[in-house]
């Protein structure tokens, strides 16, 4: 099969040479042509615009800095809608906007063509090696009918749901991460004006609890099933912890913004009487104010972490 591929830099050039690794004739465009010269020697094929991308080849994947870019390469005069051709599928590898991919599909569906959000996870390490996360919004046929090809590119690839899904799933994916970096930043700030070394107090604290677990697998014990009884840490015991942990950081003029927040939270969870629930109960009062109800089956939670063993 030919693959076109428009996007040839820190993450797609390797996304490209993994494509062409496993035996997929390319057709290639970025704006700097010396971008595509390795692939080009190796076999591929050069296009002057997305949009003879499009004529050339029934599949293809974008990989580009952001929404701007993507809807340039997608509507421009010489865009990928101006060569699409009936059965054309688009997979966008960046992570963009939901409400511009959602904007763009019909126009995409009115030429006979498909337009999936497709973001992946991994950095540039992971877009080299393969071991990269692939999440995909669209039309579930045209997901399946291109499997081949997207393994080719990741080693985990997810069907998320309809179009704007997976830039969704990408979003909540790396706000966490930042807003988990900030949060790290402003304890450990604490700690080493409180006296530890960094080093000792990184070797310490990776060793406990929250420590030891995967990022997200925390939230099935209790978030994601809508569960806080029995509690595992009482509410009452993690408010005492946490309300240490600032009083510290007042004593050391360290600025603790989202401690006190998290403190706040905890605080009105106590006022709610949830003193004895699980210390996460605090967590159901974004999920009221989010106006959102999550109650998975604790069976499907225990399925997916079992599939990691």
């Amino acid at each position: 099969m030919k693959i076109g591929f428009i996007g040839l830099g820190i993450m797609g050039r390797h996304m490209a040479a993994n494509l062409q690794k496993a035996g997929f004739e390319l057709v290639v465009h970025d704006l700097r042509r010396e971008a595509a010269e390795p692939h080009i020697g190796r076999g591929a094929q050069w296009a002057a615009s997305p949009a003879e991308v499009a004529a050339a080849a029934p599949v293809v994947f974008t990989s580009l800095p952001g929404p701007p870019e993507f809807e340039a390469v997608a509507m421009g005069e010489a865009g990928l809608l101006a060569g699409a051709q009936p059965g054309l599928a688009v997979f966008d590898l960046s992570t963009n906007a939901p409400s511009l991919v959602r904007r763009l599909a019909p126009a995409f569906t009115e030429k006979g063509a498909t337009l999936m959000d497709c973001p992946v996870s991994g950095g540039p390490q992971g877009a080299e090696s393969g071991k990269l996360a692939l999440w995909v919004g669209g039309e579930q046929a045209v997901f399946d009918r291109h499997r081949a090809v997207l393994d080719a590119i990741g080693d985990q690839v997810m069907y998320i749901g309809e179009i704007g899904a997976a830039s969704v799933a990408k979003l909540v994916h790396n706000l966490s991460g930042y807003i988990i970096n900030v949060a790290l930043a402003e304890a450990f700030t604490m700690g080493v004006k409180g006296g530890v070394d960094p080093l000792t107090l990184w070797k310490a604290v990776r060793q406990g609890a929250s420590g030891r677990s995967r990022t997200f697998d925390r939230l099935g014990d209790q978030f994601l099933v809508g569960s806080f009884d029995p509690a595992r840490f009482a509410l009452r015991l993690a408010h005492k912890d946490v309300s240490l942990a600032t009083a510290l950081g007042r004593e050391l003029g360290v600025p603790m913004r989202l401690s006190h927040l998290t403190l706040e939270e905890m605080t009105e969870a106590l006022a709610r009487g949830w003193g004895h629930r699980d210390s996460r109960a605090a967590m159901i009062l974004q999920t009221e104010r989010a106006g959102v109800t999550i109650e998975v089956p604790r069976q499907e939670v225990q399925a997916v972490l079992a599939n990691d063993n």
